[in-house]
């Protein structure tokens, strides 16, 4: 087990790996930066009190991400040679490889098929990074390639699976994780449009993130049940926890729903009515089961389990908590008074 201090050490190494691949000028100084940020944060996922579902976690991400990071060196090399030497190969499908790795290593489908199973052994922390952090050197990579088409087609699978995969969800971290995957393909929208529309929606996105998941490990819950039980200990818990719910779906007039209101618009004035369809089909199915959830508990009655018990909580968390849902709550009627009075 590390002490903080180790912990603040491996997180420190974590960003500058993620700096070193932002700023890099080089598909081999990216390369470095993502190797850097990856052996920093496995020992940290290593580092949990559930020691065998963490180490597991550990190994599949290390193995995953070492085959990405294999192929995108491979061919980062092979177009490097192709641009001096002039070989006879072919840049756009070089590209499609290249960005085949990046969404390998951001999580984004068709490559997703670790993302929800590690996310299970994880805790709360180390998911908050892996949702947020760790996505934004691979994104920022992607905005460098001009592979518009497979680009597109991983939107709409992203989009998709990571709506219907959270429909028969029980588990938090798994529900979390396919709608970080539903959010990644519109994020991976936004970066075909403009990039700081990508940037906003990225901010708005871990902010909301931020608060689910500090709630759910103040709390220690894992599970839709035990959200349940907790809503007799307390009624605002029930209200504050659907609200952000709900901005993370991006269900107006919440906080959430600006940045898929941005890129709705950038759509529209593009004319890409299709795409615009499948995404906000999409956000429908996956606000259908963040209501299905809210309904089973402002509808029913749930009683109260045995092993149920009280717990005094520290009350800087619990204001803090309060103050961060206000601002997801009623942030974009704010906004939206601002930009009126300018």
């Amino acid at each position: 087990m590390f002490n903080n201090s180790s912990k603040i050490l491996f997180m420190m190494i974590m960003i500058i790996g993620v700096l070193i691949t932002v700023s890099s000028n080089s598909w081999l100084g990216a390369w470095m930066g993502l190797e850097i940020n990856l052996l920093s944060f496995i020992p940290l996922m290593s580092d949990s009190s559930n020691n065998s579902m963490s180490t597991e976690s550990s190994l599949k991400y290390f193995l995953t991400q070492a085959l990405a990071s294999t192929v995108l060196l491979f061919s980062s090399i092979i177009l490097m040679l192709n641009n001096n030497l002039n070989m006879e190969i072919c840049n756009s499908f070089i590209s499609v490889i290249i960005l085949s790795t990046l969404l390998m290593k951001s999580g984004a489908a068709p490559f997703h098929f670790w993302f929800p199973n590690m996310m299970e052994g994880l805790t709360w922390m180390n998911a908050l990074m892996l949702m947020t952090l760790q996505k934004i050197a691979p994104l920022t990579l992607i905005s460098y390639l001009n592979a518009n088409n497979f680009l597109m087609v991983s939107v709409i699978l992203s989009v998709i699976i990571g709506a219907i995969g959270g429909l028969n969800q029980t588990s938090l971290r798994k529900l979390m994780a396919f709608s970080s995957i539903n959010h990644l393909g519109w994020m991976l929208n936004s970066l075909m449009i403009s990039e700081s529309i990508w940037l906003i929606y990225f901010i708005f996105y871990s902010f909301m993130t931020f608060i689910l998941i500090f709630m759910f490990n103040m709390h220690k819950m894992f599970h839709l049940n035990q959200l349940f039980s907790w809503f007799m200990v307390s009624k605002s818990f029930k209200f504050t926890l659907f609200f952000n719910f709900l901005s993370l779906g991006g269900l107006p007039p919440f906080l959430g729903f600006l940045p898929k209101w941005l890129v709705i618009q950038q759509l529209t004035f593009c004319s890409q009515y299709s795409m615009l369809m499948i995404l906000m089909m999409s956000t429908l199915i996956t606000l259908f089961f963040y209501l299905r959830i809210c309904y089973s508990a402002f509808m029913l009655n749930y009683y109260e389990n045995n092993w149920i018990y009280f717990v005094k909580f520290n009350k800087f968390n619990t204001n803090l908590f309060l103050i961060l849902t206000f601002f997801s709550t009623f942030g974009l009627i704010f906004i939206s008074l601002f930009f009126f009075m300018l």
